[in-house]
C-alpha cells in the first residue's frame, strides 16, 4: 500500500511539472491573428396574434353553508383524589473523599549484581 502512495505521489509531481512546461510553452508562442466576426443574419419578425379579450366581471358565485358542526358529548366528572403529603427527604449522606497523591513514588532502581571475578 504504500508503493501505491508513492507512485501516486511521483505520478501526480510528474505531471504536474509536464503541464507547468506546457503552460510555460503555450504562453511563448506568437498572437494568434483574431477570429473575425461573421456577419449575423437579421432575425424574422414574430407575428402579431390577436389579442383574447378577458371579462372585465367576474359572475357571482352562490355562497357556501355549512351545516352547524355537532355538539360534543359532556365528560364525565372525576373523583376527586385526596392530597398525598410525603415526608421530608433527608438529607443526601456525604460521598467519602479518597485522597489523591499528589508526588510519585519512587521506584527502587535495580542494578546488575557486581561482578565475582576481576577483569
Amino acid at each position: 500500500m504504500p508503493t501505491f502512495k508513492c507512485l501516486f505521489l511521483a505520478l501526480f509531481i510528474a505531471l504536474s511539472f509536464f503541464g507547468g512546461e506546457a503552460a510555460r510553452n503555450l504562453l511563448q508562442l506568437p498572437n494568434l491573428p483574431p477570429v473575425p466576426s461573421l456577419p449575423k443574419p437579421p432575425l424574422p419578425s414574430l407575428p402579431t396574434l390577436p389579442q383574447p379579450t378577458f371579462p372585465t366581471t367576474q359572475p357571482s358565485l352562490p355562497k357556501p353553508t355549512l351545516p352547524p358542526l355537532p355538539s360534543l358529548p359532556t365528560m364525565p366528572t372525576l373523583p376527586t383524589v385526596p392530597k398525598v403529603t410525603l415526608p421530608p427527604l433527608s438529607s443526601m449522606p456525604s460521598i467519602p473523599t479518597i485522597p489523591i497523591p499528589t508526588a510519585l513514588p519512587s521506584i527502587p532502581f535495580l542494578s546488575p549484581p557486581p561482578a565475582t571475578t576481576k577483569p
